[in-house]
């Protein structure tokens, strides 16, 4: 079933992360980047007014025909709901309140959450600090797509499958490789999205839930704005496991695109990693990076050397204290 001309296995090192080492180069030449390492006081106020688009969006489909429902949930829902996950994202390195108010920022991302339909937000945190922590780490980073997946999605048709369901892979991928006990946090996660959703189809009936739940599916789904997840850590140039990407979809990512930035500094907030870059040009410059989240898809369709088995793995002890 597989793809001759394409990989068999993952790209297996024997090394460390590279991002430790240089976070503790830069901050020894740049301490002035320590700076940078405060909350971004736009975040609440962009999560709250795409939070209230959504609910407004949610109003406007009651009576749309189900063709036009969609479309709109590919082309606007889609955007925004892709964009709250990456608040999520930033939310987890506590960049709302700050580290100093982890409650506030918990429980923000779960208000984030809500017009995605399906709980995400407590599940997100729980796993993304291991992807930090353990970047490639066998077993351990859940980001990693599995031996079934990478030996499955070979061939260009099956990749292209494999990209639309990007949303189902990401959500039941940590429950194989790396399961964990459910939180508390969690179970309030899941009672909030559920009283969210009863509340909108009992005031509007089902025409909303099902653009949120497509706006979620689609947007994260084979959508420009999902080519971040293969540019980020796929290996498009041997010996370079994380990407970073300078255009303009950053503008609605949260600048999730400086991805070399926000490994060497994840307490750094989006709004502040391109000042990382600006302070020291000689650690990024000279690095591969992508110009296009499209040309990313197209590229990791149609080349052979690409696909779920184009990572790095390593390796990894478990450390005992947090990130």
């Amino acid at each position: 079933m597989g793809n001759s001309a394409g990989r068999s296995d993952f790209e297996w090192v024997y090394t460390d992360q590279p991002h430790t080492q240089r976070r503790k180069e830069m901050l020894a030449k740049y301490p002035a980047i320590k700076a940078l390492m405060r909350p971004d006081p736009r975040l609440k106020w962009l999560v709250l007014g795409m939070v209230l688009a959504q609910l407004l969006a949610c109003w406007l489909v009651r009576g749309l025909a189900w063709r036009w429902l969609l479309f709109w949930a590919y082309t606007f829902g889609g955007c925004v709901n892709h964009s709250l996950t990456l608040a999520i994202h930033d939310i987890s390195h506590n960049t709302a309140f700050g580290t100093g108010h982890p409650a506030h920022n918990r429980w923000f991302a779960v208000f984030a959450n809500l017009p995605l339909g399906v709980p995400y937000a407590s599940s997100f945190k729980k796993y993304h600090v291991d992807h930090h922590r353990y970047l490639g780490g066998d077993g351990l980073d859940v980001d990693v797509p599995t031996r079934l997946e990478g030996w499955l999605f070979c061939t260009p048709a099956r990749k292209l499958l494999w990209l639309a369901l990007q949303p189902f892979f990401y959500s039941l991928r940590p429950l194989c490789v790396h399961p964990k006990a459910m939180t508390r946090m969690e179970v309030f996660n899941a009672l909030a999205q559920l009283a969210a959703n009863a509340t909108i189809f009992t005031l509007w009936g089902l025409k909303p839930m099902v653009y949120l739940l497509a706006s979620s599916l689609l947007g994260l789904g084979l959508h420009p704005i999902s080519g971040h997840f293969v540019a980020e850590h796929y290996m498009f140039l041997k010996g370079h496991e994380t990407y970073s990407y300078y255009g303009p979809l950053n503008w609605i990512t949260f600048n999730v695109g400086y991805h070399m930035e926000h490994h060497d500094f994840p307490s750094i907030p989006g709004c502040n990693l391109p000042l990382v870059r600006k302070i020291a040009p000689e650690y990024y410059d000279h690095l591969p990076q992508h110009y296009s989240w499209v040309k990313v898809l197209w590229d990791f369709v149609s080349e052979d050397s690409l696909g779920p088995y184009a990572r790095v793995k390593r390796v990894c002890k478990l450390a005992e204290d947090g990130l």
